[in-house]
């Protein structure tokens, strides 16, 4: 199904490689996602990102998508995203989707074969 999105192909804002270098990409897998008591927008998500410990990350996803839809799905996060301070708790990271928003927002989803903790080059 085809949906009219305008797109903002604004590049005025260009960075230098080795800035973008500096982001650590991995591919994670939603062990667990779940409403959060309080919160319109956001949905607390378990991520495996391969390491001994999985990360908590607060995502604006709740208004596109349901815990249950999100549970089991790889996707894309960036992983050296300094922890920030919510009022919900500890957010360690920060999920990549694309879209205006509300309803049209979509997770990244690697491709099958992709593994937990895997670097996105």
């Amino acid at each position: 199904m085809e949906r009219d999105i305008t797109v903002n192909d604004d590049t005025s804002h260009t960075i230098q490689f080795d800035d973008f270098a500096k982001v650590d990409l991995r591919i994670a897998k939603i062990v667990k996602a779940a409403h959060v008591e309080g919160a319109d927008k956001l949905l607390q998500l378990t991520l495996d990102i391969g390491e001994e410990k999985t990360r908590n990350v607060f995502a604006g996803l709740k208004s596109a998508y349901s815990p249950e839809q999100l549970e089991g799905k790889l996707t894309v996060m960036v992983a050296n995203l300094a922890p920030r301070k919510m009022r919900f708790g500890l957010s360690e990271g920060m999920v990549l989707a694309a879209g205006p928003g509300d309803k049209e927002l979509w997770i990244l989803e690697p491709h099958e074969g992709a593994r937990p903790g895997m670097r996105v080059k």
